[in-house]
C-alpha cells in the first residue's frame, strides 16, 4: 500500500517538476480568453481513458477535446451576446462546436459572430430557470429521480423510476410540475443513491466507519461530498493516520465538504490515475458544457469517462434533494463519492451519487467545484 503512494507522490512531483520546467503559471479560473491552460496538449493516458469508455480513436479524442476547449470560451461570449434571448447550450461531439439556443432570432448573428451554432427555441434559460425554482419548492416522491433545465427541449425534464411512473404520488407531482412550467418526463431505470461505503480498504479517506474519495486540492486542504461527514468530523488516510477535521460540510440541499490538511500531510494539484492512466494535473476549473467529455477519479472504481448529460439538476436522494447537480453517464460505485470529476485538465467537480456500476453503466452526479470554492472562501490549488 505505501509503494503504491509513494510512487504516486514521485509522480505527482514529476508532473508539477515538468509543469515548472515548462513556465505554467498558476490559473485558479478560467478567462473568456484561451489560456496556456486551454491549449495544453493533453496526456496520453488522458486520450487512452476516452478511447476505452466513449469510443474514439486517438485523433478523435485529440481532437475532441480541444474543440471543448474553445467551446468553454465561445459559450461565455455567446450568452453575453444572445442577452434576454439566450436559451442555454450545449456541444455537439459530431460537428465539434457549440450550439446555442435563442428565442429571439434578431440575435442570430451576434451569436454566430462568436463562432457557434444557433438554434431557436420557445423558451429562454430565464424563463426555464424561474419553473425549474418553483418546482424546486415541491415535496418530491421517491419514484422521482430528480428534474433539471433542459435546452435541447427548451424545458424542464423530470426523471422518474420507470416502475413508479404509474403512482399516484408520482402522478401529482407531475400534474403539480407542469403547472409550473414546461415539463419533458424522462423515465429512468433506477433511484439515485449516495455512493458512500462503509471501510473496505483501498485509497481513500475514512471518516467514522465511513469510506470516501478526496475531490480536488485546495489551498489548506480538499473538498469533497458534504454526505460523506458533518463538520469537525475527525478524517483518516488509507494509512490510519490523522488528516484532518471536516472544516465545513452540507447535505442534503447541496453535497459539499472541505477537510483542512495537517499532520504531515499535504495537497498537490492532481487526480489520481490509480495505474489505469498517469496522474492528471489541474489547470483551473473552467465550467465543460454539456456534451462535453468528462472523467472521473474515485477510490472503488478508479477512473472512468463519459459525458455530461445535463447542468443544474435537482437529485432527489432518499435523504432529500441536493440542488444545481451536473449529470454525467460515467459510471460510479459506493466509495467513490466525493471523488474528482475533470474535463480535460480543468476541475469540474465533486462525485455526489447515482444509480447503476461500472459493470452494467449507470449515470453520476456531480456538485460543481466553482460553487463549492466560493461557499467556502477557498483556492483551487493549480499547476
Amino acid at each position: 500500500m505505501r509503494r503504491t503512494t509513494v510512487l504516486r507522490s514521485c509522480l505527482s512531483a514529476a508532473l508539477l517538476l515538468s509543469t515548472v520546467a515548462a513556465g505554467v503559471g498558476t490559473q485558479a479560473s478560467a478567462a473568456d480568453s484561451p489560456t496556456a491552460a486551454d491549449r495544453a496538449p493533453a496526456s496520453s493516458a488522458l486520450i487512452t481513458a476516452m478511447q476505452r469508455d466513449l469510443g474514439l480513436t486517438k485523433t478523435q479524442a485529440t481532437a475532441r477535446l480541444q474543440a471543448e476547449a474553445t467551446a468553454r470560451t465561445v459559450e461565455r461570449a455567446a450568452e453575453r451576446a444572445a442577452g434576454g434571448s439566450y436559451g442555454g447550450s450545449w456541444f455537439e461531439a459530431e460537428s465539434g462546436k457549440l450550439t446555442v439556443a435563442i428565442t429571439d432570432d434578431a440575435r442570430r448573428k451576434a451569436v454566430e459572430a462568436t463562432g457557434a451554432q444557433v438554434t431557436l427555441v420557445e423558451h429562454s434559460e430565464r424563463r426555464l430557470d424561474a419553473a425549474m425554482a418553483r418546482i424546486d419548492k415541491l415535496d418530491a416522491p421517491s419514484g422521482v429521480s430528480g428534474w433539471h433545465v433542459d435546452p435541447k427541449s427548451s424545458s424542464v425534464v423530470v426523471g422518474v423510476v420507470a416502475e413508479r411512473k404509474n403512482d399516484n404520488d408520482v402522478q401529482a407531482f407531475l400534474s403539480q410540475a407542469r403547472q409550473a412550467g414546461p415539463v419533458t418526463l424522462d423515465e429512468t431505470g433506477q433511484a439515485p443513491r449516495t455512493l458512500a461505503a462503509g471501510t473496505v480498504g483501498g485509497d481513500p479517506y475514512y471518516t467514522g466507519n465511513v469510506r470516501c474519495s478526496i475531490g480536488f486540492s485546495v489551498y489548506g486542504g480538499f473538498v469533497t461530498a458534504g454526505h460523506c461527514g458533518q463538520p469537525s468530523a475527525g478524517v483518516r488516510g488509507w494509512d490510519g493516520s490523522y488528516i484532518g477535521n471536516f472544516q465545513g460540510s452540507s447535505f442534503p440541499e447541496n453535497d459539499y465538504a472541505w477537510v483542512n490538511v495537517g499532520s504531515g500531510w499535504w495537497t498537490v494539484p492532481v487526480v489520481l490515475g490509480w495505474g489505469t492512466v498517469s496522474d492528471q494535473l489541474v489547470r483551473g476549473s473552467g465550467e465543460a458544457p454539456v456534451g462535453a467529455s468528462i472523467c472521473r477519479s474515485g477510490s472503488t472504481t478508479h477512473w472512468h469517462c463519459g459525458t455530461v448529460l445535463a447542468k443544474n439538476e435537482t437529485v432527489n436522494y432518499s435523504q432529500g434533494a441536493v440542488r444545481q447537480m451536473t449529470k454525467t453517464n460515467v459510471c460510479a460505485e459506493p466509495g467513490d463519492s466525493g471523488g474528482s470529476f475533470i474535463s480535460g485538465d480543468q476541475a469540474q467537480g465533486v462525485t455526489s451519487g447515482g444509480w447503476g456500476n461500472c459493470s452494467s453503466g449507470g449515470e453520476t452526479w456531480f456538485q460543481p467545484i466553482n460553487e463549492i470554492l466560493s461557499r467556502y472562501g477557498l483556492t483551487l490549488h493549480t499547476a
